[in-house]
Protein backbone atom coordinates (compact mmCIF):
# COMPACT_ATOMS: atom_id res chain seq x y z
CA UNK A 1 0.00 0.00 0.00
CA UNK A 2 1.43 3.38 -1.02
CA UNK A 3 2.30 5.87 1.70
CA UNK A 4 0.23 9.06 1.82
CA UNK A 5 3.39 11.14 1.45
CA UNK A 6 3.94 9.67 -2.01
CA UNK A 7 0.82 11.47 -3.23
CA UNK A 8 2.97 14.62 -3.02
CA UNK A 9 5.06 13.42 -5.93
CA UNK A 10 7.21 14.92 -8.68
CA UNK A 11 4.25 14.35 -11.02
CA UNK A 12 2.02 16.42 -8.76
CA UNK A 13 4.62 19.20 -8.68
CA UNK A 14 4.86 19.22 -12.47
CA UNK A 15 1.08 19.35 -12.86
CA UNK A 16 0.83 22.19 -10.35
CA UNK A 17 3.60 24.08 -12.13
CA UNK A 18 1.84 23.60 -15.46
CA UNK A 19 -1.45 24.94 -14.11
CA UNK A 20 0.19 27.99 -12.56
CA UNK A 21 2.23 28.80 -15.65
CA UNK A 22 -0.94 28.76 -17.74
CA UNK A 23 -2.69 31.05 -15.25
CA UNK A 24 0.25 33.47 -15.00
CA UNK A 25 2.70 33.78 -17.87
CA UNK A 26 5.50 35.12 -15.63
CA UNK A 27 5.45 32.07 -13.35
CA UNK A 28 8.95 30.55 -13.04
CA UNK A 29 7.88 26.98 -13.64
CA UNK A 30 11.40 25.55 -13.91
CA UNK A 31 12.55 27.24 -10.72
CA UNK A 32 9.42 26.16 -8.88
CA UNK A 33 9.73 22.53 -9.93
CA UNK A 34 13.42 22.46 -9.05
CA UNK A 35 12.94 23.92 -5.56
CA UNK A 36 9.73 22.00 -4.81
CA UNK A 37 11.18 18.66 -5.89
CA UNK A 38 14.62 18.87 -4.26
CA UNK A 39 15.35 15.65 -2.32
CA UNK A 40 11.61 15.01 -2.20
CA UNK A 41 11.94 11.26 -1.77
CA UNK A 42 13.65 11.70 1.61
CA UNK A 43 10.93 13.90 3.08
CA UNK A 44 7.88 12.95 5.10
CA UNK A 45 4.43 14.26 4.19
CA UNK A 46 4.41 17.45 6.27
CA UNK A 47 7.91 18.36 5.12
CA UNK A 48 6.89 17.81 1.48
CA UNK A 49 3.91 20.13 1.88
CA UNK A 50 6.11 22.79 3.45
CA UNK A 51 8.79 22.48 0.79
CA UNK A 52 6.31 22.84 -2.06
CA UNK A 53 4.69 25.80 -0.27
CA UNK A 54 8.14 27.40 0.16
CA UNK A 55 8.73 27.00 -3.57
CA UNK A 56 5.40 28.71 -4.21
CA UNK A 57 6.40 31.60 -1.95
CA UNK A 58 9.50 32.09 -4.10
CA UNK A 59 7.67 31.76 -7.43
CA UNK A 60 4.24 33.35 -7.04
CA UNK A 61 3.57 37.08 -7.61
CA UNK A 62 4.83 39.35 -4.86
CA UNK A 63 1.57 41.29 -5.13
CA UNK A 64 -0.77 39.11 -3.06
CA UNK A 65 -3.88 40.40 -4.82
CA UNK A 66 -2.40 39.16 -8.08
CA UNK A 67 -1.43 35.86 -6.44
CA UNK A 68 -5.02 35.49 -5.30
CA UNK A 69 -6.23 36.01 -8.87
CA UNK A 70 -3.74 33.45 -10.23
CA UNK A 71 -4.90 30.75 -7.81
CA UNK A 72 -8.54 31.49 -8.53
CA UNK A 73 -7.87 31.14 -12.27
CA UNK A 74 -6.41 27.68 -11.66
CA UNK A 75 -9.40 26.74 -9.51
CA UNK A 76 -11.81 27.99 -12.18
CA UNK A 77 -10.04 25.74 -14.68
CA UNK A 78 -10.48 22.68 -12.46
CA UNK A 79 -6.92 22.53 -11.13
CA UNK A 80 -5.51 22.04 -7.62
CA UNK A 81 -7.64 18.98 -6.99
CA UNK A 82 -7.05 16.66 -4.04
CA UNK A 83 -3.53 16.47 -2.68
CA UNK A 84 -2.35 19.31 -4.92
CA UNK A 85 -4.42 21.73 -2.83
CA UNK A 86 -2.57 21.02 0.41
CA UNK A 87 0.71 22.84 -0.38
CA UNK A 88 -1.34 25.67 -1.89
CA UNK A 89 -3.27 25.95 1.38
CA UNK A 90 0.04 26.07 3.22
CA UNK A 91 1.29 28.77 0.86
CA UNK A 92 -1.81 30.84 1.60
CA UNK A 93 -1.30 30.36 5.35
CA UNK A 94 2.32 31.54 5.10
CA UNK A 95 2.28 34.21 2.40
CA UNK A 96 -1.13 35.73 3.14
CA UNK A 97 -1.16 35.53 6.92
CA UNK A 98 -1.02 39.31 7.09
CA UNK A 99 -3.90 39.61 4.61
CA UNK A 100 -6.84 37.68 6.10
CA UNK A 101 -9.13 39.70 3.84
CA UNK A 102 -7.88 37.68 0.86
CA UNK A 103 -6.32 34.65 2.54
CA UNK A 104 -9.46 33.44 4.33
CA UNK A 105 -11.81 33.67 1.32
CA UNK A 106 -9.17 31.88 -0.72
CA UNK A 107 -9.07 29.02 1.81
CA UNK A 108 -12.86 28.81 1.54
CA UNK A 109 -12.47 28.45 -2.23
CA UNK A 110 -9.75 25.81 -1.80
CA UNK A 111 -11.30 23.66 0.92
CA UNK A 112 -13.78 21.84 -1.39
CA UNK A 113 -10.75 20.49 -3.32
CA UNK A 114 -9.69 18.47 -0.27
CA UNK A 115 -9.56 20.39 3.01
CA UNK A 116 -8.10 23.62 4.41
CA UNK A 117 -8.52 22.50 8.04
CA UNK A 118 -4.76 22.60 8.69
CA UNK A 119 -4.01 25.92 7.01
CA UNK A 120 -6.76 27.90 8.70
CA UNK A 121 -5.25 27.16 12.11
CA UNK A 122 -2.43 29.58 11.30
CA UNK A 123 -5.00 32.33 10.85
CA UNK A 124 -6.79 31.42 14.09
CA UNK A 125 -3.51 31.79 15.96
CA UNK A 126 -2.23 34.95 14.24
CA UNK A 127 -5.46 36.71 13.14
CA UNK A 128 -7.97 35.60 15.75
CA UNK A 129 -10.65 38.29 15.54
CA UNK A 130 -11.00 38.55 11.73
CA UNK A 131 -10.83 34.76 11.45
CA UNK A 132 -13.57 34.20 14.02
CA UNK A 133 -15.71 36.80 12.28
CA UNK A 134 -15.28 34.92 9.03
CA UNK A 135 -16.02 31.57 10.68
CA UNK A 136 -19.25 32.92 12.17
CA UNK A 137 -20.34 33.88 8.65
CA UNK A 138 -19.34 30.54 7.19
CA UNK A 139 -21.71 28.52 9.40
CA UNK A 140 -24.43 29.55 6.92
CA UNK A 141 -22.37 29.03 3.76
CA UNK A 142 -24.20 27.02 1.08
CA UNK A 143 -21.15 24.76 0.56
CA UNK A 144 -20.96 21.90 3.07
CA UNK A 145 -17.18 21.85 2.75
CA UNK A 146 -16.95 25.43 3.99
CA UNK A 147 -19.35 24.72 6.88
CA UNK A 148 -17.27 21.68 7.81
CA UNK A 149 -14.15 23.86 7.75
CA UNK A 150 -15.68 25.91 10.59
CA UNK A 151 -15.88 22.85 12.83
CA UNK A 152 -12.83 20.88 11.69
CA UNK A 153 -10.57 23.93 11.49
CA UNK A 154 -11.30 24.90 15.10
CA UNK A 155 -10.91 21.41 16.62
CA UNK A 156 -8.52 21.87 19.54
CA UNK A 157 -6.77 18.51 19.05
CA UNK A 158 -7.07 17.88 15.32
CA UNK A 159 -5.00 14.80 14.34
CA UNK A 160 -1.90 15.81 12.33
CA UNK A 161 -2.73 19.48 12.92
CA UNK A 162 -1.23 22.01 15.31
CA UNK A 163 -3.07 22.14 18.62
CA UNK A 164 -5.14 25.23 19.26
CA UNK A 165 -4.13 25.96 22.85
CA UNK A 166 -6.62 28.82 23.21
CA UNK A 167 -9.50 26.43 22.56
CA UNK A 168 -7.97 23.74 24.76
CA UNK A 169 -7.98 26.30 27.57
CA UNK A 170 -11.43 27.72 26.75
CA UNK A 171 -13.61 25.88 24.22
CA UNK A 172 -16.60 28.21 24.49
CA UNK A 173 -15.86 30.39 21.43
CA UNK A 174 -15.56 27.31 19.23
CA UNK A 175 -18.58 25.68 20.88
CA UNK A 176 -20.67 28.72 19.89
CA UNK A 177 -19.86 27.86 16.27
CA UNK A 178 -20.83 24.23 16.79
CA UNK A 179 -24.22 25.32 18.15
CA UNK A 180 -25.00 26.56 14.63
CA UNK A 181 -23.89 23.30 12.99
CA UNK A 182 -25.23 20.54 15.23
CA UNK A 183 -28.41 20.29 13.13
CA UNK A 184 -26.66 20.72 9.79
CA UNK A 185 -28.35 18.85 6.96
CA UNK A 186 -25.00 17.34 5.95
CA UNK A 187 -23.78 14.26 7.80
CA UNK A 188 -20.30 15.25 6.62
CA UNK A 189 -20.59 18.41 8.72
CA UNK A 190 -22.28 16.73 11.69
CA UNK A 191 -19.54 14.08 11.80
CA UNK A 192 -16.98 16.86 12.17
CA UNK A 193 -19.07 18.46 14.94
CA UNK A 194 -19.13 15.11 16.78
CA UNK A 195 -15.37 14.72 16.49
CA UNK A 196 -14.90 18.28 17.71
CA UNK A 197 -17.17 17.63 20.70
CA UNK A 198 -15.15 14.50 21.49
CA UNK A 199 -11.97 16.60 21.40
CA UNK A 200 -13.43 19.03 23.94
CA UNK A 201 -14.45 16.13 26.21
CA UNK A 202 -10.79 15.26 26.78
CA UNK A 203 -10.23 18.59 28.56
CA UNK A 204 -13.67 19.88 29.57
CA UNK A 205 -16.09 16.99 30.15
CA UNK A 206 -18.55 19.17 32.07
CA UNK A 207 -18.84 21.59 29.13
CA UNK A 208 -19.50 18.69 26.77
CA UNK A 209 -22.08 17.07 29.04
CA UNK A 210 -24.00 20.33 29.33
CA UNK A 211 -24.02 20.78 25.54
CA UNK A 212 -24.94 17.13 24.97
CA UNK A 213 -27.91 17.35 27.35
CA UNK A 214 -29.19 20.44 25.56
CA UNK A 215 -28.66 19.04 22.06
CA UNK A 216 -30.21 15.67 22.90
CA UNK A 217 -33.33 17.42 24.21
CA UNK A 218 -33.81 20.06 21.51
CA UNK A 219 -31.89 19.31 18.33
CA UNK A 220 -33.50 17.84 15.23
CA UNK A 221 -30.46 15.97 13.88
CA UNK A 222 -28.15 16.05 16.89
CA UNK A 223 -28.60 12.44 17.99
CA UNK A 224 -25.65 11.35 15.84
CA UNK A 225 -23.52 14.24 17.12
CA UNK A 226 -24.31 13.49 20.77
CA UNK A 227 -23.76 9.74 20.41
CA UNK A 228 -20.39 10.04 18.70
CA UNK A 229 -19.32 13.18 20.55
CA UNK A 230 -19.62 11.39 23.90
CA UNK A 231 -17.65 8.31 22.86
CA UNK A 232 -14.57 9.09 24.96
CA UNK A 233 -16.70 9.72 28.05
CA UNK A 234 -18.67 6.54 27.37
CA UNK A 235 -15.44 4.55 27.19
CA UNK A 236 -14.43 6.07 30.53
CA UNK A 237 -17.72 4.91 32.01
CA UNK A 238 -18.92 8.43 32.79
CA UNK A 239 -22.35 7.88 34.39
CA UNK A 240 -23.87 11.15 33.15
CA UNK A 241 -22.76 10.54 29.56
CA UNK A 242 -24.22 7.03 29.76
CA UNK A 243 -27.49 8.38 31.11
CA UNK A 244 -27.79 10.97 28.33
CA UNK A 245 -27.60 8.14 25.79
CA UNK A 246 -30.14 6.02 27.65
CA UNK A 247 -27.80 3.58 29.41
CA UNK A 248 -28.40 2.88 33.10
CA UNK A 249 -25.03 2.55 34.90
CA UNK A 250 -26.78 0.88 37.85
CA UNK A 251 -28.80 -1.66 35.87
CA UNK A 252 -28.55 -5.12 37.50
CA UNK A 253 -26.59 -7.20 34.99
CA UNK A 254 -24.52 -10.25 35.81
CA UNK A 255 -21.77 -11.91 33.81
CA UNK A 256 -21.07 -15.63 33.69
CA UNK A 257 -18.70 -17.93 31.84
CA UNK A 258 -16.05 -15.33 31.07
CA UNK A 259 -13.05 -17.10 29.55
CA UNK A 260 -10.32 -16.68 26.96
CA UNK A 261 -9.83 -19.54 24.53
CA UNK A 262 -6.04 -19.29 24.76
CA UNK A 263 -4.89 -17.99 28.14
CA UNK A 264 -1.26 -18.06 26.98
CA UNK A 265 -0.24 -16.92 23.49
CA UNK A 266 2.81 -15.61 21.64
CA UNK A 267 3.09 -12.01 20.51
CA UNK A 268 1.07 -11.82 17.29
CA UNK A 269 -1.32 -14.55 18.42
CA UNK A 270 -5.00 -14.20 19.19
CA UNK A 271 -7.45 -15.33 21.80
CA UNK A 272 -11.25 -15.50 21.77
CA UNK A 273 -13.07 -13.73 24.59
CA UNK A 274 -16.43 -15.33 25.43
CA UNK A 275 -19.00 -14.56 28.12
CA UNK A 276 -22.71 -14.42 28.85
CA UNK A 277 -24.75 -11.51 30.21
CA UNK A 278 -28.08 -11.70 31.98
CA UNK A 279 -30.10 -8.61 32.96
CA UNK A 280 -32.73 -8.68 35.72
CA UNK A 281 -34.95 -6.34 33.70
CA UNK A 282 -34.98 -5.30 30.05
CA UNK A 283 -31.92 -3.09 29.68
CA UNK A 284 -30.20 -1.08 26.97
CA UNK A 285 -26.51 -1.96 27.26
CA UNK A 286 -23.26 -0.74 25.79
CA UNK A 287 -20.72 -3.53 26.04
CA UNK A 288 -16.96 -3.01 25.77
CA UNK A 289 -13.86 -4.87 26.71
CA UNK A 290 -10.73 -3.27 28.10
CA UNK A 291 -7.18 -4.52 27.52
CA UNK A 292 -4.44 -3.44 29.92
CA UNK A 293 -1.38 -3.81 27.72
CA UNK A 294 2.02 -4.36 29.24
CA UNK A 295 4.38 -1.44 28.84
CA UNK A 296 8.13 -1.39 29.14
CA UNK A 297 7.73 -0.56 32.84
CA UNK A 298 4.54 -2.41 33.74
CA UNK A 299 0.86 -2.44 32.80
CA UNK A 300 -0.60 0.58 31.00
CA UNK A 301 -3.98 2.20 31.44
CA UNK A 302 -6.70 0.18 29.75
CA UNK A 303 -7.44 0.46 26.04
CA UNK A 304 -11.21 0.26 25.47
CA UNK A 305 -12.56 -1.71 22.50
CA UNK A 306 -16.23 -1.43 21.47
CA UNK A 307 -17.99 -4.75 21.36
CA UNK A 308 -21.74 -4.19 21.05
CA UNK A 309 -24.78 -2.09 21.89
CA UNK A 310 -27.69 -4.39 22.68
CA UNK A 311 -31.09 -4.46 24.31
CA UNK A 312 -30.77 -7.23 26.89
CA UNK A 313 -34.11 -8.98 27.52
CA UNK A 314 -35.21 -9.56 31.12
CA UNK A 315 -33.82 -12.77 32.61
CA UNK A 316 -32.49 -14.15 29.30
CA UNK A 317 -28.84 -15.17 28.84
CA UNK A 318 -27.14 -13.43 25.90
CA UNK A 319 -23.76 -14.70 24.69
CA UNK A 320 -20.93 -12.60 23.29
CA UNK A 321 -17.75 -13.66 21.49
CA UNK A 322 -14.89 -11.51 20.25
CA UNK A 323 -11.44 -12.43 18.90
CA UNK A 324 -8.56 -10.21 19.94
CA UNK A 325 -5.11 -10.33 18.40
CA UNK A 326 -2.05 -9.23 20.37
CA UNK A 327 -0.14 -7.98 17.35
CA UNK A 328 2.01 -4.84 17.14
CA UNK A 329 0.54 -1.85 15.29
CA UNK A 330 2.02 1.49 14.32
CA UNK A 331 0.99 3.11 17.61
CA UNK A 332 1.50 0.19 19.98
CA UNK A 333 4.22 -2.34 20.78
CA UNK A 334 3.32 -5.62 22.43
CA UNK A 335 5.46 -6.49 25.45
CA UNK A 336 5.50 -9.93 27.03
CA UNK A 337 3.73 -10.44 30.33
CA UNK A 338 0.23 -10.82 31.78
CA UNK A 339 -2.46 -8.72 30.07
CA UNK A 340 -5.59 -8.04 32.08
CA UNK A 341 -8.85 -8.08 30.09
CA UNK A 342 -12.00 -6.56 31.61
CA UNK A 343 -15.57 -6.72 30.36
CA UNK A 344 -17.29 -3.36 30.87
CA UNK A 345 -21.06 -2.97 30.62
CA UNK A 346 -22.72 0.44 30.96
CA UNK A 347 -19.47 1.77 32.35
CA UNK A 348 -19.07 -0.90 35.05
CA UNK A 349 -16.47 -3.67 35.03
CA UNK A 350 -18.37 -6.93 35.48
CA UNK A 351 -15.64 -9.50 34.91
CA UNK A 352 -11.91 -9.99 34.43
CA UNK A 353 -9.57 -12.48 32.80
CA UNK A 354 -5.82 -12.62 32.18
CA UNK A 355 -3.95 -13.61 29.04
CA UNK A 356 -0.23 -14.25 29.31
CA UNK A 357 1.61 -13.01 26.22
CA UNK A 358 5.12 -14.25 25.58
CA UNK A 359 7.84 -13.58 23.01
CA UNK A 360 7.61 -15.95 20.00
CA UNK A 361 11.13 -17.25 20.56
CA UNK A 362 10.16 -18.57 24.00
CA UNK A 363 8.97 -22.14 24.48
CA UNK A 364 5.22 -22.40 24.06
CA UNK A 365 3.85 -23.30 27.53
CA UNK A 366 0.99 -25.18 25.85
CA UNK A 367 3.49 -27.72 24.52
CA UNK A 368 4.14 -29.01 28.03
Amino acid sequence: MADFKDELSPELIRALGQDLSVAWAAFDRAGFERTAGENLVGLEMKARIQQIAHALCASMPADLDVADEVIRRVLAGGGMQGWASLPVNEYVAVAMLGRPDIGLPLLAALTPRYTAEFAIRHFIEAQYEPTMERLRAWVADPDEHVRRLVSEGTRPRLPWGQRLTRFIADPRPALELLEELVNDESLYVRRSVANHLNDIAKDHPDVVLEAARRWAAKSTRGDYVVRHGLRTLIKRGDPEALSILGFDPEAPIEITGLECSHPSIPIGGETTIAFTLRAAAETKATIDYVVHYQGAHGPKAGKVFKLSVRDLPAGEAVSFVRRHRFAPVATRRIHPGPHLIEVQVNGRVLGKAVVDVYAPAATDPQEH
